[in-house]
């Protein structure tokens, strides 16, 4: 009964978080679990068919929230395309767990502070799954702002579904904080994509400059090794090293010109092929040669059938060769001959590059012809770590195969090796020039 003039009583929420006695503070376990000493009456519980919290929901549905956390990311092309289901999932239960306990530990307010701020200290001094994942998604191809898109896309899916789990359609609180979470995650968008802009263009610009100031203090030293070859004008014991300089300033001029090819590439233009009929087994000749006297203890086999004439710049079909050889040897066995073969067909000529080694990983496959990749061995190291390369020869391949209306691709197995497949069409179509 309740007496005139005097309002009901209302039993007070309990916070979403309490502090105990030491300062820590403790996640609520759920709606209606405080209720006041003077009640008698059983607490009042949320209406759905039982409270669960948060850290306890993560836990027991992960399999469904993995089911979203796939279906976003394979949208996320081209990187995804062509990437496994497993591959997809990648370190995302670890994650998702690892975030569930992180929520259902006890916490400081000083802790709690350093992690909205990024400051939390790894304690396992391990790298996390998170981490992992990070380094992982960079391999296959993935951007900074797709990357960050799936954690977007994961948290707004684990609030939707444990609101519908919680019945909790209606509560205004955690429907402002879903809303404030999505206005931050679109500007954090906006934001990441206009700095990655940035980035990209002031990286692009950086090695245009150097490509371009680096040809003339390389040109002198080609002159002056010329200059000092001219017989009479060193001792004997002399003439190696000059040897030694002119392989590295070609090597120098190589990586230069991948340089300025690569900017060129992404200011939109296309790396220029100037097209002629032609006969493709010369040029396979030419780069066999070529390969074999820079690599005299190297083994090499060309195989040449049917007709090869085709509409081919000779001397960027040189280049393209010559990139996927040296590519071979690089990653190739040793003792192990390398195999140039190409052939016929009605409407193309096909070359074929083949080496035997350990063969390329399938998840880095799909970013062998990206530009500035270098792939990592198994145990997480560079591939040849006295290695010189840019990481734009297979890129800059793939660019000059594609202006000649090809296509470049690769396969790799232990059964079959490492074989890069180039398809050259006979008749190049017109296309615009750049």
């Amino acid at each position: 009964m309740r007496l005139p003039g005097v309002p009901a009583y209302t039993p007070p929420r309990a916070p979403a978080h309490i502090r105990n006695a030491a300062g820590v503070v403790q996640s609520r376990p759920c709606h209606g679990s405080v209720r006041p000493a003077i009640l008698t009456a059983t607490p009042l519980r949320h209406p759905a068919a039982h409270c669960t919290t948060l850290a306890d929901f993560i836990k027991e549905n992960v399999g469904q929230i993995l089911t979203e956390w796939e279906a976003f990311a394979v949208t996320l092309q081209p990187a995804a395309e062509t990437m496994t289901a497993l591959a997809l999932r990648d370190h995302a239960k670890e994650i998702l767990l690892a975030m569930a306990r992180d929520i259902g530990a006890a916490q400081t307010a000083s802790q709690q502070t350093n992690k909205s701020k990024g400051w939390a200290p790894n304690l396992g001094g391990e790298e996390t799954a998170a981490a992992t994942h990070g380094s992982l998604r960079h391999l296959v191809g993935f951007d900074l702002r797709q990357l960050t898109g799936e954690y977007r896309a994961l948290r707004a899916s684990v609030l939707k579904l444990w609101r519908e789990h919680q019945l909790m359609h209606e509560d205004p609180a955690l429907t402002e904080i879903t809303r404030f979470n999505e206005a931050v995650d679109q500007a954090l968008a906006e934001s990441i994509a206009s700095y990655s802009n940035e980035v990209d263009h002031s990286r692009d610009t950086f090695l245009a400059i150097l490509g371009h100031d680096l040809r003339s203090p390389l040109s002198a030293v080609s002159m002056s090794a010329a200059y000092l070859t001219v017989a009479g004008r060193v001792s004997p014991e002399a003439h190696r090293s000059l040897g030694l300089i002119k392989q590295s300033v070609l090597a120098m001029g190589l990586m230069i010109r991948d340089l300025l090819e690569y900017t060129r590439t992404r200011l939109g233009k296309q790396i220029p092929v100037m097209p002629i009929p032609y006969d493709v087994g010369l040029v396979c000749e030419a780069a066999h040669d070529e390969v074999q006297a820079a690599h005299p203890d190297c083994m090499f086999d060309l195989e040449m059938a049917g007709d090869l004439r085709a509409q081919v710049d000779p001397a960027r079909l040189g280049q393209v060769l010559s990139n996927l050889l040296n590519n071979a040897i690089q990653y190739g066995t040793s003792g192990v001959p390398i195999i140039m073969s190409a052939h016929g067909e009605v409407n193309a000529v096909i070359i074929d590059v083949t080496n035997h080694g350990t063969p390329i990983p399938s998840d880095a496959l799909q970013v062998i012809f990206n530009p500035l990749v270098q792939l990592r061995t198994e145990h997480g190291g560079s591939a040849d770590p006295l290695s010189t390369s840019l990481g734009l020869g297979l890129f800059i391949a793939k660019e000059i195969v594609a202006g000649h209306g090809g296509t470049l691709h690769v396969e790799s197995s232990d059964e079959k090796g490492t074989v890069f497949t180039i398809t050259l069409p006979r008749l190049l179509m017109e296309r615009s020039k750049i």
